[in-house]
């Protein structure tokens, strides 16, 4: 039975958060019409958030805040802004400059919804007396008859957000609710839709941008918290081919804006294939060898009572990507994955999201990763 929008003995007590945007709006008005006594929240995350950009879907702009309101005066829901922009700073800001400061790609949106909205909204609204949080987000929650949950991904693959929600936990997701997870529709449905609930934010454009920085900038973002620290881009030998100004603002797989002086002698293009803080060093070399066969994950956290058992499942490792086949399991605390097929790309601090089927089994943060090559030898 999918939980999306529960229609219960009594109305449950719904906290809507309302970002601003077209998703979290129509959501919000789903839960009412469901039957659900629902306040809109929207979280100022933001310390100043005048500075922050005009025009986009996001966390911490004015126009926001004033959107949200907006909506949730023509739902007809009282609304309310808190302001969590310390604890934000905290778990999500600073999490990033420190994760890049170390040579990992971490992703804000997900730390966020692990942090943010499905541990310190989900926690206040509880301590107020809420039975659970609604968001916008596209992924479904099922009701097993044994009273335990499951996350699924979206019935609309080409909308499906539960990559990012793949942190949270049994408790959590008890008291999430996702009204658009089961909408067979285009984007431009929901917005037909809200524009005909008469919501102001239904021709709103979608951002995808990072909402803390302002300019979309984020090398310049990091060298700004970080400071400029000139040093070697090398190639697999160790030979300089090159220098840059932080190693901070390089990830793994990256091809463009490496500024190498001159081609590699087979003339094809360089990737990024190592970034190593301690020596300020980024090394560069041919695609293929970004290929990885294995990888070591810390800190999983299971969508459901107990770990994944060894087994096969698929793996998601970004939050656009596609699936890939792997064999997981937990040893030491630690998640040890082995992909069927070697996998591009896949860059320390990333998370990898487990499923089975279209359950979502669980996510852990990337640590390590075994080149192709070597694991051949």
């Amino acid at each position: 039975m999918t939980e999306n929008l529960p229609r219960t003995a009594r109305p449950l007590r719904v906290l809507a958060a309302m970002s601003g945007g077209v998703d979290s709006a129509v959501a919000a008005a789903r839960a009412v019409e469901a039957g659900h006594d629902v306040t809109g929240v929207h979280l100022a995350l933001s310390a100043n958030p005048q500075s922050f950009r005009t025009g986009a879907r996001g966390c911490c702009t004015i126009e926001d805040s004033r959107d949200a309101r907006r909506a949730a005066d023509v739902i007809g829901i009282p609304f309310y802004v808190w302001d969590l922009a310390e604890r934000f700073r905290e778990d999500v800001v600073e999490d990033f400059v420190s994760e890049y400061e170390a040579g990992r790609t971490p992703n804000p949106c997900l730390r966020c919804n692990e942090k943010i909205k499905f541990a310190a909204l989900l926690d206040k609204a509880l301590a107020l007396g809420f039975d659970a949080v609604c968001t916008g987000h596209y992924a479904t929650v099922v009701l097993n008859e044994d009273g335990t949950r499951e996350l699924h991904r979206a019935s609309d693959m080409a909308k499906d957000q539960s990559y990012v929600l793949g942190v949270l936990d049994e408790k959590q997701l008890a008291h999430a609710l996702f009204p658009l997870g089961d909408t067979l529709t285009t984007k431009e449905e929901i917005r037909a839709e809200a524009e005909e609930r008469g919501l102001a934010v239904a021709k709103k454009p979608d951002s995808h941008d990072i909402c803390f920085i302002a300019d979309g900038d984020t090398q310049g973002f990091l060298a700004n918290r970080l400071g400029k620290a000139e040093g070697d881009i090398v190639d697999e030998n160790g030979e300089k081919v090159g220098t840059h100004e932080g190693a901070f603002g390089f990830t793994i797989g990256q091809r463009k804006g490496l500024r190498i002086g001159h081609p590699a002698p087979d003339g094809k293009p360089r990737y990024v294939l190592d970034i190593s803080p301690v020596n300020n060093t980024v090394t560069v070399g041919p695609v293929e060898a970004l290929d990885v066969s294995a990888l070591t994950a810390i800190r999983p956290r299971w969508c459901g009572s107990t770990a994944a058992a060894p087994g096969t499942y698929t793996a998601q490792l970004r939050a656009h990507g596609g699936e890939t086949e792997v064999f997981a399991e937990t040893v030491d605390g630690e998640l040890r994955v082995t992909f069927t097929e070697p996998v591009r790309g896949v860059a320390p601090g990333q998370a990898i999201v487990l499923y089975d089927g279209t359950r979502v089994v669980g996510s852990a943060t990337i640590a390590t990763t075994t080149k192709a090559a070597a694991a051949a030898v």
